[in-house]
């Protein structure tokens, strides 16, 4: 399924220093890719380049630093990127946070809301130069099942009226889908060859579970195993979502297992309204605004 070769290929996949991340950029590394670990914390990023390197001396991986929660950081790292390459192949938004206690970004936002949708926003349209100039680039970001039932709270996305952790996490990955389909739809409204997917992966054991300074008990993680789907499966969707050549741009990608928990990639149908006109456009038009990045397509 995924022979493609990507030798000479230069990808970023944030949140890699674990799970779903660090699987996807151990595998796009052992293709040939040039692997750029966009993470927050340096120390676990080069961990991460070591194990990799470590069942492969020939890969190309590194560590560039990245706090999604911090515009400062995210201006900073994109501008690095520009100055030292010329081209960017594949962007895979990972990162994420679920589910904390209450709290702000140092930019004001709610935290999930910030980290995962803005920060990924803010991202991907500082690095637009890069992608529009690279034949056939991608960007894939990642959802989730959790966007099911989910709105986007236009009055209280600071959480400043009221705030649920699994109700702002819901919010935070419809805004992720959201955005890859609004995303694509303009890449091909101005003729840019880079297409825009979203994927998830199902249930999968995962770090994203422990996050709110908490490590979950022996007893969670075993569980965690014997319910959810390996990081090896989960992963799956984004590989394919970042190198099936025969996705055009708009698709999401997920588990072809019951309730598309668990099982093998394919395009899976997002709930009929999922994709409602109005809320993207205004939800595109927030974001520009609160994270003071506009998108240049032409």
């Amino acid at each position: 399924m995924f022979k493609q070769d990507l030798i000479g290929k230069t990808s970023i996949v944030t949140g890699a220093n674990s799970g779903i991340g660090l699987e996807a950029a151990r595998i796009l590394a052992n293709r040939g890719a040039q692997v750029i670990l966009a993470v927050r914390n340096q120390q676990k990023g080069e961990a991460a380049v070591a194990s990799i390197q470590a069942e492969n001396s020939e890969v190309k991986v590194e560590v560039m630093r990245l706090d999604l929660s911090d515009l400062t950081s995210i201006h900073s790292f994109a501008q690095v990127f520009i100055d030292r390459f010329d081209s960017l192949d594949l962007l895979i938004n990972n990162a994420g946070v679920m589910v904390p206690p209450y709290e702000k970004t140092k930019d004001g936002f709610e935290l999930q809301f910030g980290s995962n949708h803005l920060g990924h926003f803010a991202l991907t349209g500082l690095l637009l130069p890069l992608l529009k100039k690279t034949p056939s680039s991608r960007v894939v970001t990642l959802s989730s099942i959790a966007h099911r039932g989910a709105s986007i709270y236009f009055d209280n996305l600071d959480g400043s009226n009221g705030y649920k952790p699994m109700k702002f996490y819901k919010q935070s990955k419809l805004a992720n889908l959201l955005f890859a389909k609004e995303l694509d739809e303009r890449f091909k409204e101005n003729s840019i060859s880079t297409i825009s997917l979203a994927c998830h992966p199902g249930i999968t054991s995962t770090n994203l579970f422990k996050i709110g300074k908490k490590e979950p008990s022996t007893f969670m993680k075993n569980l965690l195993k014997w319910l959810f789907q390996s990081v090896e499966k989960g992963v799956l969707p984004t590989i394919y979502a970042a190198t099936e050549t025969s996705l055009i741009g708009g698709e999401y990608i997920g588990p072809d297992g019951r309730g598309n928990r668990t099982g093998n990639p394919t395009i899976e149908i997002p709930a009929e309204g999922v994709y409602n006109k109005e809320t993207m456009k205004q939800l595109w038009e927030v974001s520009e605004r609160l994270t003071g990045v506009f998108y240049d397509f032409s």
